[in-house]
């Protein structure tokens, strides 16, 4: 591969995501102590629970609903500690890896989907926004909703910074569903990472990536081939 740029995706590429659930539950459970005297272990169970069967669409509802302490106010204000919590989440050691190692050899890039808040906390967290090695992290929403991914914007702002062509920028993500349909097309090359929520769902080639991988090591061989 003749690459001098590398993109990648933030959650569940770089880091597991649902230890940022697990954080953000926990600082609701303990909002819920403090306000509703409920003890914060009960919360967690209902809200993983809740998670389990249904996705994360009414957490804060069911919860709430359980503890007979419902309201319109209760649930934003929930949902509100949950976006503005300091996460505790750590980046995959091989992701780790491999960003400390590819600064001397490419131009390195995050282009994260998500509240714009909350993907700036976790790129906080992980040591990302101001990592040495890391160019820039575009929050896709910072530039409206409609030029989240699958729109290539963030992308073809890249290759405008760096003055370089679709085919020099390698593009690393996990979700067929967004990650690669927009970008494909213009050239971009595209990398699978096998984890996370979709590493079991299979697309319509036109959102495949053009490779499949496991591991950050496998791609570290792959570009130096």
């Amino acid at each position: 591969m003749k690459v001098k740029a590398l993109v990648f995706d933030l959650d569940d590429t770089l880091y597991e995501e649902l230890t940022y659930v697990n954080s953000g539950f926990r600082a609701v459970a303990d909002y819920v102590e403090q306000q509703f005297q409920c003890p914060a272990d009960k919360a967690m169970t209902i809200m993983f629970r809740e998670l389990e069967q249904n996705g994360r669409g009414q957490v804060f509802d069911v919860l709430l609903e359980q503890l007979g302490k419902r309201t319109g106010k209760a649930v934003k204000a929930c949902l509100g500690v949950y976006r503005s919590h300091a996460p505790r989440i750590e980046l995959y050691d091989d992701a780790r890896r491999l960003l400390n190692n590819a600064g001397s050899s490419f131009q390195i890039y995050i282009v994260t989907d998500g509240n714009k808040f909350v993907q700036l906390r976790k790129l906080q967290a992980l040591g990302l926004y101001d990592h040495p090695n890391i160019r820039k992290c575009y929050i896709t929403r910072r530039y409206g909703i409609a030029n989240e991914k699958p729109s290539p914007l963030c992308f073809m702002h890249i290759c405008r910074r760096e003055n370089l062509q679709p085919e020099e920028v390698v593009y690393v993500g996990d979700n067929p569903n967004k990650d690669f349909v927009g970008i494909k097309p213009l050239g971009f090359r595209t990398v699978r990472i096998m984890r996370g929520n979709f590493a079991a769902i299979n697309r319509p080639d036109a959102y495949e990536a053009e490779y499949r991988i496991h591991h950050f090591d496998e791609l570290w061989t792959m570009l130096h081939r």
